[in-house]
Parts: structure tokens; C-alpha cells; sequence
């Protein structure tokens, strides 16, 4: 893998994470950037000048650009690290074939527009083999890699070879990596990590303990597992870090952004409000539309997330909804 070209797309705080991994296993690394002004910020002051500000980068070792479509060219790997939201509007810009490349996607959440996983969605627009498309899960906080604390990642891909290459290319000092075949398994579960990571800061904020807190995880992981099973009905263990590790971590680090959203509207903010105070993405509020709406179809029991769509789409009330829904946990 080390003669192979790797490339980041995305400049938010897991992107720079992982631009952090990469550059400690490859001499050189490519970065999409979509603003030309933010490149030259970084160039000057060697660091991301919006995010993870205390990582400082050899920008020597870094070839920026503005234009996907250039960075595609140069690359044979891309680790796609782009918001969900933002992630179709992106890729409309690209023109180059991406079916000979290796795609890594750490994106926590699911198309919006097209209600796909993302490995889903590569699959099916851009026709990239499933061979050629691995994920990145696992509890792993940007700002935890940023302070190089100890970190483990399971990366999956449908050929456990490949798998295995991609994940020598995370494996340093501070991370530890593990390899699956369970790609649909390991995306789904880390878009509905981030909707019970809201439920576990919005119960915080409405005063709810510790003891009710280990209930609705131990609840959200069954979820988890009903939900993947009627995807894909295969053996898999979600206690794993990939599953359960991930689901602790978002749920109860003050790192964890989901939780914070969840917090503020426990707290009494509305949806709009918590939104603009965050100033960053919550995945899970786009992931709780997109499960809602593929559950319809599947009509697998998921009351807690169900839970967060009356509050977050419907504009149920919280103390209503979480009072409710304590009657339908065990």
C-alpha cells in the first residue's frame, strides 16, 4: 500500500484525522479541499485553520486542491470523510471514473436524498465493485486521534484481502485496526449510533440517571441488531467494537457531537436552534429520517429511534415522548 497514491476528501474534523493517521504510514498524501482560500489558510499556518487547529501538518507532504476531479486523477485510494448531507452534492462533481479505485468511506451516516448507505450508493452511481468499497467504524473520536490517544477502527470490506491492505494504512502507534466483511452491517450501525447518541444526551437533559442511560443503550443496541439482521441475515457479533464500541462512545463522550445536539433540545432548545448553536453537523438528526423512512418498509421494532423522529420531525414534545417511551424498554 505504500506505493499506492491515497487521497482525503473532506476538511472537517475527521478528515483531518484521518489526513493525521495516513501521513504517519505514507510519505506523501492528496487533499480535496473545496475552498481554495482554506487551502492557502492551511498552507501558511501548517494546521487546518477550522478544525483540529492544535494538529500541526508538514504541508510539504501534502498535495491540496480545490478540484475533486484533479485529486481523483492523481489517487488510486480516496477516503471519502464528507458530511452525509454534502456527500451527493460532492460527488455531481465528479467527472473521472472512480471504478478502479479503492474507495474507504468514513461517513457516519446515510445518502439524505437517495435514503442509500454510501457504499450503496457508489455501487449504483458510479458503478465501483463492492471489492473496491470498504468502510471505516469503530469508536474513534477525532479529537482522541488529534491528542494520539490510544484508538481502534475495524474496517470492512467485502474482500477480507482488500480489507486487510486498508487497514495497514490506519494502523500507527495510537491506532489498532481490525477487519470485517460485514460492510452493510457496519454502516447501518454507525448511522443509528448517532440517533441514540441524540436519545442519550436529550434524556441527559431532561434529568434522566445513569441507571435509565445503561437501559436505552442496551435497548439501542438490540435495535441495532433487529434492524441489520432484516438487511442482512447473517451471524455477527454486535458487541464488537464496531457495533457496541461505537455505540458507548457516541452515546457517552463529551467529544460526541450527537450527543451535545441531544443535550440542547433536552434542555429546551428546538431542533433549529440547537442546530445553529452547533455550528457542526449532527449526523444522527439526517440519520433518524433516513432509518425512519427505510423502516417503513421493514417494520422492524425500533421504538427509541422511532422515538427521536417524533421528536426531531414530528415537534413532539421530549419530555412526552421519552416518558412514553420509558414504558416500552426493558
Amino acid at each position: 500500500m505504500n506505493n499506492l497514491r491515497v487521497a482525503i476528501l473532506g476538511n472537517g474534523s475527521w478528515a483531518t484525522a484521518l489526513a493525521k493517521i495516513l501521513l504517519a504510514n505514507q510519505q506523501q498524501i492528496n487533499w480535496y479541499i473545496r475552498r481554495p482560500e482554506a487551502i492557502s489558510e492551511f498552507k501558511a499556518i501548517g494546521k487546518n485553520p477550522n478544525y483540529l487547529s492544535n494538529v500541526r501538518f508538514d504541508t510539504n507532504r501534502i498535495y491540496f486542491s480545490s478540484d475533486i476531479n484533479e485529486i481523483i486523477s492523481k489517487s488510486d485510494v480516496l477516503v471519502l470523510a464528507i458530511p452525509s448531507p454534502y456527500v451527493k452534492m460532492t460527488l455531481n462533481k465528479v467527472k473521472r471514473s472512480l471504478r478502479q479505485k479503492l474507495i474507504i468511506s468514513a461517513v457516519k451516516g446515510m445518502i439524505p436524498e437517495e435514503n442509500m448507505i454510501v457504499t450503496d450508493y457508489l455501487k449504483h452511481k458510479f458503478s465501483v465493485p463492492y471489492s473496491n468499497l470498504a468502510v471505516i467504524a469503530g469508536p474513534c473520536h477525532a479529537e482522541e486521534i488529534a491528542l494520539e490517544r490510544l484508538s481502534y477502527l475495524t474496517i470492512g470490506c467485502e474482500d477480507l484481502s482488500m480489507a486487510k491492505k486498508a487497514a495497514a494504512l490506519f494502523e500507527t502507534d495510537y491506532v489498532r485496526t481490525c477487519i470485517s466483511d460485514d460492510v452493510a452491517g457496519l454502516e447501518y450501525s454507525s448511522v443509528m449510533k448517532n440517533i441514540y447518541a441524540i436519545a442519550a444526551g436529550l434524556c441527559y437533559g431532561l434529568h434522566y440517571g445513569d441507571n435509565f442511560q445503561a437501559i436505552l443503550i442496551a435497548n439501542a443496541i438490540q435495535e441495532i441488531d433487529r434492524f441489520v439482521m432484516a438487511f442482512d441475515n447473517r451471524h455477527r457479533n454486535v458487541d464488537a467494537s464496531g457495533y457496541l464500541g461505537d455505540v458507548l462512545v457516541t452515546a457517552y463522550s463529551k467529544f460526541s457531537r450527537n450527543r451535545q445536539f441531544g443535550q440542547m433540545i433536552g434542555l429546551g432548545y428546538s431542533v433549529k436552534a440547537a442546530q445553529i448553536e452547533m455550528e457542526m453537523i449532527a449526523e444522527g438528526y439526517y440519520g433518524t429520517k433516513c432509518i425512519h423512512e427505510a423502516n417503513t418498509h421493514l417494520q422492524v421494532r425500533l421504538p427509541i429511534a422511532e422515538a427521536m423522529y417524533d421528536i426531531l420531525y414530528n415537534r413532539q414534545s421530549p419530555t412526552i415522548v421519552i416518558k412514553e417511551l420509558t414504558q416500552k424498554l426493558q
